[in-house]
């Protein structure tokens, strides 16, 4: 149904706190993106094993969840620009210490600090999004918030690794440590706000999350999964540009369904987003099985349907419970997803191959079609 309300309210770039927390996010994010591929190659030049290295951003993954976990509470407590501004510098100040040594224990406590950042951010970035603007301009607020992280990603994720090899490990860390360091700076112009508080039927409320979160979590899985092996899975000539298409399609699809969301309400998005995810990986499955371009296509069609559900589902659990309970919800889906996509499709492949993997995860995503149109209150 069409959402009058929100059909002619400005924009929420006007609102100069989402601003200047756009800003930071870049900022924050930009520390983030340019060494998760670095770290491990710099572990490996120190003489650690592949398993040893990618131990360092499975602590980095392992601490974030853990410190997600304890949001709510910190959040109920301090001010959440505060939080924002503390896990914005944490990802970045730590940071120059990699440089010290290669040392696999040095590697390991730096990588928990920075993780004890991201949580922070994370979490704090979602609540800040839905806080700082109307609630007929969530949908699009978390679309632009969309674009802050995605951006980041899609441009430093391979720059970190080209940058590593050009400059040198240890000016990239100092890089990557003052970036989010001066990026907090930007909390400054951020207005104070209050979290939302929910009427109290908090046990019902958590639970009417299930749904949103379930359908976060299998879909986010897929993408580790597809992030982790289709490289291996497809023709190596054209990975590449099908890893680029799905981080650029998720970017437009979260910032499309924002806007459609906001105008025709986010239940009426959420279904085809879902379907449109699971095509996109049976399209990727059938690339896997005959060795075809078609990667690029399912890969496209993956991204979109991806980026326009996390839209949708953070902004349906913003609709049920505070902003600090649907935000960690939230990103506890989307960082434990990746996780277990990565292993999950492991075994999967070790037993049965890339396209039987890819197959079995399209038609789970589409049976979360059932989750997405369910109705609950």
């Amino acid at each position: 149904m069409r959402n009058p309300a929100s059909a002619g309210s400005p924009t929420p770039l006007r609102q100069r706190s989402f601003r200047f927390l756009l800003i930071a996010t870049i900022g924050g994010f930009s520390g983030y993106a340019l060494l998760l591929p670095v770290v491990p190659l710099w572990a490996v030049a120190g003489g650690a094993g592949e398993v040893a290295a990618g131990a360092t951003n499975a602590v980095f993954m392992l601490v974030t969840v853990l410190t997600q976990l304890v949001m709510p509470w910190l959040l109920a407590r301090v001010d959440c620009r505060a939080l924002f501004a503390l896990g914005t510098a944490v990802i970045g100040a730590p940071t120059p210490l990699f440089a010290l040594s290669s040392d696999l224990w040095v590697l390991l406590g730096v990588s928990a600090l920075r993780g004890i950042g991201f949580g922070l951010l994370t979490v704090t970035g979602s609540a800040l999004t839905a806080e700082l603007v109307p609630v007929a301009q969530r949908g699009r607020a978390a679309g632009y918030y969309g674009l802050a992280i995605g951006l980041p990603n899609v441009a430093l994720l391979p720059a970190g690794v080209w940058l590593s090899s050009r400059i040198g490990f240890e000016p990239l860390f100092w890089a990557s440590g003052v970036v989010p360091v001066v990026a907090a700076l930007s909390v400054i112009g951020i207005e104070r706000v209050r979290i939302r508080e929910q009427e109290r039927a908090a046990p019902a409320k958590t639970a009417s999350l299930l749904p949103s979160w379930t359908i976060m979590t299998a879909n986010t899985a897929a993408a580790g999964g597809l992030t982790a092996f289709l490289p291996l899975a497809v023709d190596p000539s054209i990975a590449p540009a099908a890893l680029l298409i799905f981080a650029g399609m998720t970017m437009l699809g979260r910032w499309l369904a924002g806007h459609l969301g906001d105008r025709f309400g986010q239940r009426r998005v959420l279904a085809p987003s879902v379907l449109l995810g699971g095509f996109g990986v049976l399209l990727i499955a059938l690339a896997a099985w005959l060795a075809d371009p078609v990667a690029l296509l399912g890969a496209g069609v993956f991204g979109a349907g991806f980026g326009a559900m996390q839209n949708t589902t953070l902004i349906l659990m913003l609709e049920r419970v505070d902003s600090a309970t649907a935000s960690t919800a939230w990103n506890i889906a989307y960082d434990g997803g990746h996780g277990l996509g990565a292993i999950g499709f492991g075994v999967l492949i070790a037993a049965s191959g890339y396209p039987v993997t890819f197959a079995v995860a399209g038609a789970v995503l589409i049976a979360c079609r059932a989750l997405a149109i369910r109705r609950w209150g």
